[in-house]
């Protein structure tokens, strides 16, 4: 202390002394601790708590659930060497990360604010002017860029872990957001499903209606058949006719042998052959009929019977075309429900109890570190430059 400054008054000789120390700490001051204490007073006296909900879940589809039972099943050795079970039990990258990134989209800021109004949670009265939403009626891209500092989605590849985080100013409210996330994002899942499933069967859905049709088509010509022909079976109708002209020439060979035993017996003048005579004509003329309506003539049986044979034979092969439409159909079908997706919650959305931000301490630690680095790398090229001057 110099011989003047003794002689001042205890209040002078501090003024004396913080003059002196600012003007050998001006700049140290001006950009370091001012910032800081500013930055700790806002901290400490005004900034809001706020309260953090957690989740945690993964994306995974029915068919690697079944990949990962089957390799359980089989023993642990597949596990040891790295056997699907794990990988094959998650879905695909790009579905989760389909997810994680819905959920910081646009549309599930639009639907969350139908669901628990984001804007009154994000402008609570222990808000404080810095951290709450400012604006009471914001544009969609206002309120979803203040969401995203709110609310964080972050896919681990290596685990397919999504973590979910939602931050407000109430316990509930974090809470209230976290739950609602993960429904829309369920939702969204079961969307996907639907048009992925619509997508898979659609051609063999089409495929089936399109063998169905015919099917209807060749069972309504065949009983328009039936009914102009008045036949329920026309091969029926043909065998009967067949048998009844076999019948008919079978009589008509006795008929023949019995009027030739005859007339080396009795002579050809007999009454007895002239009725033989007779009954073999009208055989012949019955033989002749009958066998002109099975083969011959506009309503031939042998006519109808190709028409009809020919409608079977289509019924038939689309019979069998539909049973195969079916059978692809339904493995089409079965296929899309294994790999429909669903998500597993590893964790629960939590109740918070105590406020986690602001982290007070470490944010002021921080900002008087980034300060001092700052104001350190300044004040050696103030130096250097001073020195290369002179």
């Amino acid at each position: 202390m110099s011989p003047a400054e003794v002689q001042l008054a205890p209040h002078q000789q501090l003024k004396v002394r913080a003059r002196g120390w600012w003007t050998r700490n001006k700049w140290f001051a001006i950009f370091v601790l001012i910032p800081t204490l500013a930055s700790a007073a806002y901290l400490y006296l005004m900034a809001s708590n706020q309260y953090v909900s957690e989740a945690h879940f993964t994306v995974r589809s029915q068919a690697g659930a079944s990949a990962s039972s089957s390799s359980s099943s089989s023993g642990g050795l597949g596990s040891l060497f790295g056997g699907g079970g794990s990988s094959g039990s998650m879905a695909s990258v790009s579905d989760s990360i389909t997810v994680a990134d819905y959920l910081q989209s646009h549309d599930a800021v639009a639907a969350l604010q139908k669901r628990v109004d984001l804007v009154a949670l994000f402008r609570r009265n222990e808000a404080d002017l810095l951290s709450r939403l400012t604006i009471a009626r914001p544009t969609p891209e206002f309120l979803w860029d203040y969401y995203g500092r709110q609310v964080e989605v972050e896919f681990d590849l290596e685990t397919g872990i999504t973590t979910l985080t939602a931050r407000a100013f109430r316990p509930a409210d974090a809470y209230a957001i976290a739950s609602q996330l993960l429904l829309l994002g369920e939702r969204r899942v079961n969307d996907m499903n639907v048009r992925a499933y619509g997508d898979a069967v659609a051609l063999s859905k089409r495929q089936l209606a399109e063998a169905e049709r015919d099917l209807r088509a060749i069972g309504t010509k065949v009983t328009s058949y039936r009914q102009n022909e008045r036949e329920v079976d026309p091969t029926t109708a043909a065998s009967a006719q067949i048998g009844l002209v076999s019948q008919l020439q079978s009589n008509l060979s006795a008929a023949r042998t019995q009027l030739q035993t005859m007339s080396s017996l009795i002579g050809t003048k007999s009454p007895q052959a002239d009725a033989l005579r007779n009954q073999i004509a009208s055989l012949e003329q019955q033989i002749g009929a009958q066998n002109a309506r099975l083969t011959g003539g506009g309503n031939a049986i042998a006519r109808s019977l190709g028409t009809y044979e020919d409608l079977q034979t289509q019924r038939a092969f689309l019979q069998q075309r539909y049973q195969s439409v079916s059978t692809s159909y339904e493995q089409a079908r079965q296929q899309a429900l294994r790999q429909q997706l669903y998500i597993v919650r590893v964790v629960e959305p939590n109740m918070p109890v105590k406020s986690i931000y602001p982290q007070r301490f470490v944010t002021v630690l921080t900002i008087f570190v980034v300060l001092l680095v700052v104001y350190a790398i300044g004040w050696l090229i103030a130096a250097g430059l001073r020195e290369h001057s002179s």
